[in-house]
């Protein structure tokens, strides 16, 4: 008796293969009663300390001008903005050397952050690979993992992990230009939100 042939595969089957598509002309309009607000573009900021920064070249349209100068603290904020939106970039073997070697210093530069209204820290590496073994390297995977957690649980200060270099460029791009607009729309009197109460 010959097998049926399955139509539709199992879910457990299918796997996402990672293909990001190319960046929106703008990450998001702020609209009221379906009209576009002229919202100024915000300048980002790159700190000079910044050791592999991110480009921001591929988001010219989201940004007046990208500028390199010190800032007080993270690695990315945008002008006006210093004192409360911050991001901290990682890669993995910065990470794991914030978390072991630099742990007390690096700690305090959370502490620090976690006070501010809008601080991200961004991991340019994939959970899986946090969580893995590191070859050559005496650290353990879940002492890392759980000191992230940690991070956000005890400190309330949100991260993210991308895949890429490059897709963490424009997560931390978008984050700068909603970071900026949304301040401005409070401050200007339109309310947090983006198009008729949504987000």
């Amino acid at each position: 008796m010959p097998r049926k042939r399955t139509l539709i595969p199992s879910p457990l089957a299918w796997q996402m293969q990672p293909a990001p598509v190319a960046p929106p002309a703008l990450p998001v309009l702020a609209e009221r009663g379906g009209t576009q607000l002229r919202s100024p573009l915000p300048v980002a900021i790159i700190d000079t300390r910044e050791q592999n920064p991110l480009s921001f070249r591929r988001f010219k349209g989201w940004f007046k001008s990208i500028e390199h100068r010190a800032l007080p603290l993270g690695d990315y904020s945008v002008e006006g903005m210093e004192d409360s939106c911050v991001v901290e970039r990682k890669d993995l073997a910065d990470l794991i050397q914030s978390f072991t070697t630099n742990r007390t210093v690096f700690i305090k530069r959370l502490q620090r952050m976690s006070r501010l209204p809008h601080s991200l820290l961004v991991i340019t590496a994939p959970l899986s690979e946090i969580k893995s073994e590191y070859p050559y390297r005496a650290a353990n995977p879940n002492r890392i993992t759980q000191s992230l957690i940690a991070v956000l649980a005890g400190l309330r200060l949100p991260f993210i992990c991308t895949e890429t270099h490059e897709l963490g460029e424009e997560i931390v791009a978008s984050y700068l230009y909603q970071t900026f607009l949304y301040d401005w729309l409070e401050q200007n009197g339109h309310g947090r939100y983006l198009a008729d109460g949504d987000l």
